[in-house]
């Protein structure tokens, strides 16, 4: 708890330092509704240029893993120690907030940044980094949002982290539920559809996937014993 504390106070102290308050509109650790349960945002920054959802992740070590993989890897002193896919919290909180905000998604970008002394092992996509995070931001330079569209955005999310609608207890009661559920993604939101695996040693047997397949992986065992209703 206080690792990643620290982490996200690190975050907030880059973005304080390199992007400018009068053009970047700061908002940290807010949690948005849905109406597939909650998302939390570490950061999120709001200008003219789109939204940046930054979310921080405090490691040491080597790190491993690929846009494609469920779980990254984490060597430190020769231990592994394995990881969810950041970029797969990052989709579902772009999902969210686009849905929150009526927006469209390609106004929202993804950041996920590593704090601690750590290197990465393997080629990631360039909006996963451990430094220059407020370069990367400023890297966008194209006008996306217009000054109307802006404040009608900032009042928003000033009104909901004055105002949270949901409190850290019921954001983590709603994680629970959307982990436990046989209808909703947990990762993304996306309905889960009944699938048959076609091969491997599971070949024949069913499970539940998420229907926004291949841009979300994720897979979970059937529950329910007789087959589902056509």
């Amino acid at each position: 708890m206080l690792k990643g504390w620290f982490g996200e106070k690190k975050t907030a102290l880059a973005i304080w330092w390199g992007l400018d308050e009068k053009v970047y509109s700061r908002y940290h650790n807010i949690i948005i509704p849905s109406r597939n349960g909650t998302a939390q945002i570490d950061h999120l920054l709001l200008s003219q240029f789109g939204l940046f959802i930054v979310e921080t992740k405090n490691m040491k070590g080597w790190i491993f893993g690929s846009e494609d993989q469920a779980k990254w890897t984490q060597v430190l002193y020769r231990q592994k120690h394995s990881f969810q896919n950041p970029l797969r919290q990052t989709f579902r909180q772009k999902k969210v907030l686009a849905e929150f905000l009526s927006l469209d998604e390609r106004l929202i970008h993804t950041v996920v940044f590593f704090v601690g002394d750590c290197q990465f092992k393997t080629e990631l996509p360039p909006n996963v980094m451990s430094s220059r995070l407020a370069s990367y931001v400023k890297s966008f330079r194209s006008q996306v949002l217009t000054p109307k569209g802006l404040e009608g955005i900032r009042q928003r999310l000033s009104d909901l982290a004055d105002n949270a609608p949901v409190s850290k207890k019921e954001h983590l009661a709603s994680l629970h539920e959307r982990h436990s559920s046989d209808v909703v993604c947990p990762k993304c939101g996306s309905d889960l559809v009944e699938r048959t695996a076609k091969s491997g040693p599971n070949a024949g047997s069913r499970f539940l996937g998420c229907s926004s397949y291949p841009k979300c992986r994720f897979t979970k065992k059937h529950s329910l014993k007789p087959a589902l209703s056509r």
